[in-house]
């Protein structure tokens, strides 16, 4: 027999649910399109992988 009265509780329930599902969507997008943006504006994307790079020292930037 299946149930089909609904308790507030599960009202409540749905209600945080979808709070928790939109503020887990919107930050998935805030961290695609900041990664779109580095990617398209070609910024530096080398990595600090522990050595020196002439592109990223103090000299070659003055």
């Amino acid at each position: 027999m299946p149930i089909t009265e609904t308790h507030e509780i599960h009202n409540r329930r749905l209600g945080r649910n979808i709070g928790v599902a939109l503020t887990l969507a919107a930050f998935v997008a805030v961290v695609f399109f900041l990664t779109v943006s580095k990617v398209r504006n070609g910024g530096s994307v080398e990595a600090y992988d522990h050595t020196v790079r002439p592109s990223i020292t103090e000299e070659d930037s003055q």
